[in-house]
């Protein structure tokens, strides 16, 4: 059995960046890498081509009877930019005080090699174990996954035989803490651009006679929200899931000190909507957010006109069982319907991922009907992380958002169980990325002990 963490070393030095068609032959050699990986568990291996970049799969198979668990994972990364803010070599791992830095190390190389790891070690300790496992390690979940949907209808009739999916690519918010995530927020993408006369204009031979595009964007995006931070579309809310009372509880177990949190992001209040915490919103809570505006003149100094032309790049986060599809239609409406005359609105739409809940064994509003064995899977990650770290896993939604969980569940008709294995401290997506190698040990004896109660049942 290898050394995982002499082994991600390995892992973290190819610029696995999918982003950038410079780094082609890099993701080449990530996947070969990636595939000998999984080759070495024992397992076969089959390297599928995409549009993109290609999905290595691995399968251990036998009896139809035992359980089959999906373990899915990506090997691509974020660039590395900007380098010079980075105090060692982004793609050369370091390890130091306890930590492993470089990109990739907690996104998503690290978790990733807990599964691997653990797999190798329980085959090696149990060669026979009933146990059936696919692996699925995408190289596409940095640009959106836009080749695993085509995959997975591709290979339904095989992969939604399994009983669920196992991942690591979510947050806890410490190493003595670890959160089992039960529900991530979805995410459509939009760009209002409003456009009035056909060029810029002179603001003194014009203005007051010509509707200035940018008012009009400000004005169409004031009405959105109400001075409570609620989202002013009819119907925007209408799918949104109910906050049970045991998620409340979980999160008031988690903590949270709002002044703290307010010196952390620099801010001197809030603007939550009534009735929730800043933490509770950020979990439980669609959004409308305005993630950039611009238009006129931009350099230094003044230029007095009206412009030709304004834009706002618009995303929502959604809860619960808001349909992507609906808010797209219903945020569009209201900007359309809000335009004023004398400008042209065109509304533009972006990428979009469906939000995603699954209510773990024991709680109030648990499915009768939930399989046994997703139900096993929640009750011994449940048992193994409190008998690893000390403590047991908070059950909690996160703010983010993965849209591939959800094209799982709707292709696959799989639920997941998602074991925070990166810290705030890691630094995802930023310079000095690393993962604490604790958190590694002891995510590998809790994949094996997952993997080993299902193997039982």
């Amino acid at each position: 059995m290898f050394d995982p963490v002499e082994k991600l070393k390995e892992y973290i030095r190819f610029a696995s960046v999918s982003t950038d068609s410079a780094f082609k032959e890099q993701m080449e050699l990530t996947r070969d890498f990636a595939a000998g990986l999984v080759e070495s568990l024992g397992l076969s291996v089959e390297i599928v081509d995409t549009k993109g970049h290609p999905i290595v799969l691995g399968r251990r198979g036998g009896d139809p009877s035992w359980p089959h668990v999906l373990i899915y994972g990506h090997y691509d990364v974020q660039p590395a930019d900007p380098p010079e803010l980075w105090e060692t070599g982004p793609f050369e791992p370091i390890e130091k005080d306890g930590r492993l830095f470089g990109r990739g190390a907690a996104d998503n190389k690290g978790p990733q090699m807990a599964h691997l790891a653990a797999v190798g070690q329980l085959l090696e300790e149990q060669p026979d174990l009933p146990l059936r496992i696919t692996f699925i390690l995408e190289g596409e979940e940095e640009i959106g996954s836009p080749s695993l949907r085509p995959f997975l209808q591709e290979r339904r009739a095989e992969l939604s035989e399994a009983d669920l999916v196992l991942l690591s690519d979510t947050l806890s918010p410490s190493a003595e803490q670890m959160v089992v995530t039960v529900g991530l927020r979805g995410v459509i993408e939009l760009e209002v651009r409003v456009t009035g006369p056909n060029g810029d204009l002179h603001s003194g031979l014009h203005g007051g006679a010509v509707y200035n595009p940018v008012q009009a964007l400000t004005e169409i995006c004031a009405s959105l929200h109400t001075a409570d931070n609620r989202v002013d579309i009819a119907g925007f809310y209408d799918d949104v899931a109910e906050v049970e009372d045991w998620e409340r509880d979980e999160l008031a177990k988690l903590g949270g000190d709002e002044e703290q949190y307010k010196t952390l992001v620099g801010v001197d209040a809030f603007h939550a909507m009534e009735g929730y915490t800043p933490f509770e919103a950020v979990r439980y809570l669609p959004t409308l957010e305005f993630n950039g505006i611009g238009g006129g003149y931009q350099g230094e100094g003044s230029k007095t006109i009206v412009p030709s032309k304004a834009f706002a790049k618009i995303t929502c986060r959604l809860v619960g069982n808001q349909d992507p599809e609906t808010i797209f239609d219903l945020v569009e409406k209201a900007v359309l319907d809000r335009a004023p005359q004398g400008v042209r609105v065109e509304v533009k739409r972006g990428h979009k991922g469906a939000p995603y809940l699954v209510v773990p064994p024991g709680r109030p509003n648990t499915p009768g009907d939930q399989p046994e064995r997703l139900a096993r899977a929640f009750t011994a990650a449940d048992a193994a992380i409190s008998q690893v770290f000390g403590r047991p896993p908070l059950f909690l939604r996160e703010g983010g958002s993965i849209p591939i969980i959800a094209d799982i569940k709707s292709t696959l008709g799989l639920d997941s169980v998602m074991i925070g294995l990166f810290l705030p401290e890691d630094n995802l997506h930023a310079p000095n990325e690393s993962m604490d190698l604790g958190v590694l040990e002891n995510g590998i004896q809790v994949s094996k002990r997952i993997l080993e109660s299902l193997a039982k049942g």
